[in-house]
């Protein structure tokens, strides 16, 4: 029997659905994972990068609150958030560039 993603300390029904969605349905297959592969699952599904998720998503799986990170592994951390978000960017050229940069495609730039 597996385990809910929401039983996982700081990861509620929320991001249950949302890794649900990315094909994450138990707590032990997103600790298998770990957090880059996971995040990168849900950023592949469609999610939009956001740190503030990256960063709780890291926390949960140590077992730290949310808010347990500062300085130097903060930074590092924020250093892996940003490779991982530019990996499932997709750069615009062209006329879809033009109307990305005036705000017409709302979204655009990330991967569906």
């Amino acid at each position: 029997m597996s385990t809910p993603i929401s039983s996982i300390r700081n990861l509620g029904p929320v991001m249950e659905a949302a890794f649900a969605r990315a094909g994450i349905e138990s707590a032990e297959a997103l600790r298998t994972l770990g957090t880059d592969a996971a995040y990168a699952k849900l950023l592949a599904s469609g999610e939009r990068p956001h740190f503030i998720a990256y960063y709780v998503l890291e926390m949960a799986l140590q077992g730290r609150p949310w808010n347990d990170c500062k300085g130097t592994e903060k930074d590092a951390l924020r250093a892996r958030f940003d490779t991982l978000k530019a990996a499932h960017t997709v750069r615009p050229d062209g006329m879809e560039a033009i109307l990305n940069a005036i705000g017409v495609i709302p979204g655009a730039g990330v991967r569906p």
